[in-house]
Order: structure tokens, then C-alpha cells, then sequence
């Protein structure tokens, strides 16, 4: 595959009628790689970046899948003492529903089963952010994602998602040709990698959203950081 641009093929997670066990394999199997590929350090990173001196702290996340990202960071603020309360929107009602049953997640988390641009706040969360969740969507989409994201916050808004490169398409796709059981990670994670964007492109993407200033960050494995904080 030729990456030196931008995949639009679609990933067989965006399609319907996708079977609840699959997906819960799907999910499950996302879970492991962000364990241990550094997929959730970088998420608590981006979290305590924009958390500061908070002890009591509401976070969203936009396309939540089973809501590993936010039992990472709920595992996390335990730990430190910080109060949490979570919000997780995905489109798909079984996403939710692995979410839900998520045993890590704090009981009083807000589930939302929405296009997150059909969402509306009566409080604003302080910090919004999604994971692996970008790169489903075409540029001009992003602006107003990102626009969405800076207007819904009060703290800031961060990003966590794939580069685009050589190595990390192959080497994911070697992977799990080896160790998954899941045809959804199979084709997905390569594919995934392959819609994923360079640091030049985002820089483009905020360009046109007219949002600054921002911090991109390079961070293992293959992934970018970003992270917006309002002044």
C-alpha cells in the first residue's frame, strides 16, 4: 500500500449490522494493543496535562468504543484521589453496551448513544478528548470536529491517534495476522494506520479550523498527541 497519502477506504467497524460478540471481541483485543503499545499512557498523558491542580474533574470522550480509554483514566484518578465523573458518546448502541459493562468504569458515568455532533452540554465538561477515533473521518469533517471539541470544553481538548507510516502499517499488520482472532482488528488496524495522518497534515487540518495555539506531540508507538488548552 502506497501511504503517502490518506486511505479513505472504510473500516469494517463503520459498517452495520456488525454482530455484539464481535464487536466485544473487537473491543476486548483494542483494549490489550493500548495496554501494550502505550495507547492508554499517552491518553493519561494528555489527561493530566490538561487536569492540573484539579481534585474533581468531568471528562468526556467522543467515540468511546467499550470505554477502555476511560477506565484508564478512571484506574488512574483513583489512585491519586481525584474525584471523576466520565461521559462516553459513541454512535453505535453496542459500543455502549461493552461500556457499560465495563466493571473499571465508575458507576455514575454518562453513556450517550449519539452522533456527538447531535450532543449538547448544560454543563460543559472540563476536558474532551477521543482516541483512535479521528482517523474514520475525512478532513473537512475534523474542523468541525475540532471546533466542536475546543467550544464544548472548559479545560481543553486532546487527541490521541495514529501516524501514518511504513513501519507501524506493517509491523501492525504482521501482528495481528499472528496473535488476533478478531477479522475486525485484522482488517481495521492496518487499515487504520493507513487513514491515519502525518504532523504536517494535522498542522493543515488547525490551520483551517482556526485553532491555536495547540501542542503535537510524537509518541511511541507510531502515535501523535495533541492537546489544546484554553487560556
Amino acid at each position: 500500500m502506497n501511504l503517502k497519502e490518506r486511505s479513505y477506504n472504510k473500516e469494517l467497524l463503520d459498517g452495520e449490522g456488525i454482530p455484539l460478540a464481535d464487536i466485544e471481541k473487537n473491543m476486548q483485543e483494542l483494549d490489550f494493543i493500548n495496554t501494550k503499545l502505550g495507547g492508554h499512557a499517552i491518553t493519561i498523558k494528555g489527561f493530566k496535562t490538561l487536569l492540573g491542580n484539579k481534585k474533581k474533574v468531568t471528562v468526556c470522550e467522543v467515540g468511546c468504543g467499550g470505554g477502555d480509554n476511560l477506565a484508564a483514566i478512571a484506574k488512574w484518578c483513583q489512585k491519586k484521589g481525584i474525584q471523576l465523573h466520565c461521559i462516553g458518546i459513541d454512535i453505535k448502541k453496542e459500543c455502549i453496551a461493552v461500556a457499560q459493562a465495563n466493571h473499571h468504569l465508575p458507576a455514575s458515568s454518562t453513556w450517550l448513544t449519539s452522533d456527538y455532533k447531535e450532543v449538547f452540554f448544560a454543563e460543559k465538561p472540563d476536558i474532551i478528548f477521543s482516541s483512535l477515533f479521528c482517523h474514520h473521518f475525512r478532513e473537512d469533517e475534523l474542523i468541525y470536529q475540532l471546533q466542536w471539541m475546543e467550544f464544548n470544553s472548559s479545560a481543553g481538548f486532546f487527541i490521541n491517534d495514529l501516524q501514518r507510516h511504513t513501519i507501524a502499517y506493517h509491523a501492525i499488520k504482521i501482528l495481528t495476522l499472528l496473535f488476533s482472532s478478531s477479522y475486525l482488528v485484522k482488517n481495521d488496524a492496518p487499515l487504520s494506520v493507513a487513514r491515519g495522518f502525518t504532523k504536517q497534515e494535522w498542522q493543515g487540518i488547525f490551520k483551517e479550523a482556526y485553532i491555536k495555539p495547540y501542542q503535537i506531540r510524537w509518541r511511541w508507538a507510531f502515535r501523535h498527541l495533541i492537546i489544546f488548552k484554553h487560556g
